[in-house]
């Protein structure tokens, strides 16, 4: 397999990752044919995989905007992924001009392209961190140069806790988060789950079986636990629900119907 000029060094492009995978789904270029070997293979199960994206990032799009209309300024999306067309930054700083965006991902190749697209952008940057540490993503130089903790700050949790294995206490790094944060913040968060899926979930299962072959456990979990995510969040209308309902600029009916499959939802800290 050839390594493309862009690909960092220090990644073996042999290995599938989950954020290269989600850009071959919503039709980017920065993947391998690993991630596309593994993407064509959760598609034999789940076909609707690109649909499902392409509404996770309509989602993203829409609760972006919902934050500036409230007045938040400052941005900090964890788990970013690769950047693609509509991502966090552009649609933020179109709306309000200066806005502050700080992206945070622990793939060396979504890392490097954030790094390359913002470049020249002084009130948007990229952290190599974790999820599961909070503190060291708060700490980081990035952070404490672009985002006031003592104000309202949009917090996105897009797509990515599904990746989080409950042994990891994924509800305790959201907590730490949500207590490090002025009140007022925005919790911005959608979660893959069977419910909504328009196959058995039987079959969506080999799906996830794919995830779980590549070491990047999927995990599928349920409303009412996607939920527990929000506790200390006030849900803003219409709550937790499939992605097309939240807030829809179209009619919803006109929709995939793979694009139902999981919840997003938009919660105010006290």
């Amino acid at each position: 397999m050839e390594r493309p000029a862009w690909a960092p060094r220090s990644i073996d492009i042999s290995v599938p990752s989950v954020s290269r995978i989600y850009d071959y789904y919503l039709g980017g270029s920065h993947n391998f044919e690993s991630d596309r070997e593994a993407a064509r293979k959760a598609m034999e199960f789940l076909p609707g995989l690109p649909k499902i994206m392409q509404a996770n990032r309509a989602f993203l799009r829409r609760a972006v905007r919902y934050a500036v209309g409230e007045g938040i300024t400052q941005f900090l999306d964890i788990g970013s992924g690769i950047p693609t067309f509509g991502n966090v930054h552009e649609v933020a700083q179109a709306a309000a001009p200066g806005a502050h965006v700080v992206y945070v991902d622990h793939d060396p190749v979504a890392v490097a392209h954030s790094r390359a697209v913002l470049a020249g952008n002084e009130t948007a940057d990229v952290v190599a961190a974790d999820l599961r540490k909070p503190r060291e993503i708060l700490a980081s130089p990035q952070v404490q140069r672009l985002i006031d903790l003592n104000r309202p700050v949009a917090l996105l949790l897009v797509a990515i806790l599904h990746f989080v294995e409950d042994a990891d206490d994924p509800y305790a790094a959201v907590a730490e988060l949500r207590e490090a944060l002025a009140p007022s913040s925005l919790l911005i968060l959608s979660h893959a789950s069977y419910e909504g899926i328009p196959l058995p979930a039987e079959r969506a299962e080999g799906a996830v079986d794919v995830y779980k072959d590549i070491r990047n456990p999927l995990i599928m979990r349920s409303r009412e636990d996607i939920a527990r995510f929000f506790e200390g969040y006030d849900m803003v209308e219409p709550g937790l629900v499939p992605m097309p309902h939240w807030r829809p600029e179209s009619a919803p009916e006109d929709e995939d119907p793979y694009a139902f499959s999981g919840f997003a939802g938009v919660g105010r800290s006290a």
